[in-house]
């Protein structure tokens, strides 16, 4: 795998990998809302990817999206609970990562779908 791909990829698997649940249920009403706009800096721990990447990354209604442009599909969900799991692809290579989200911040562990590389994120809210 091409180590710039493979980053970018775990960049925006960002909201990436603890023990939680692969489907978070989505925010409902009443519960504080992780809407909004955050910068997550993806770091690598393992592997031969590039150390580090800070990307935009955008949460609308639980839904968990790429703020910039990018030629990577970027998916995945924040639960009530503020459980993460995003799933970055671009053709047949891939990267998953889970976490979690509080009011201004979060924390997880991302891991590309090879296993060539993995590392951690962290987030910070920006509106």
């Amino acid at each position: 795998m091409n180590k710039t791909i493979a980053c970018t990829f775990t960049a925006c698997a960002l909201l990436a990998a603890s023990a939680l649940p692969a489907a978070p249920a989505p925010i409902s009403a009443g519960k504080q809302s992780l809407d909004g706009t955050w910068s997550v800096l993806i770091v690598t721990e393992q592997g031969k990817c590039d150390r580090a990447y800070r990307y935009p990354v955008r949460i609308s209604n639980g839904s968990v999206g790429y703020a910039g442009e990018a030629s990577f599909n970027v998916s995945g969900s924040v639960g009530a609970n503020g459980a993460v799991t995003v799933t970055v692809s671009r053709g047949s290579q891939s990267a998953k990562g889970t976490g979690q989200l509080s009011a201004n911040g979060g924390s997880g562990r991302w891991t590309a779908g090879s296993g060539e590389c993995s590392g951690s994120w962290t987030a910070e809210r920006r509106s």
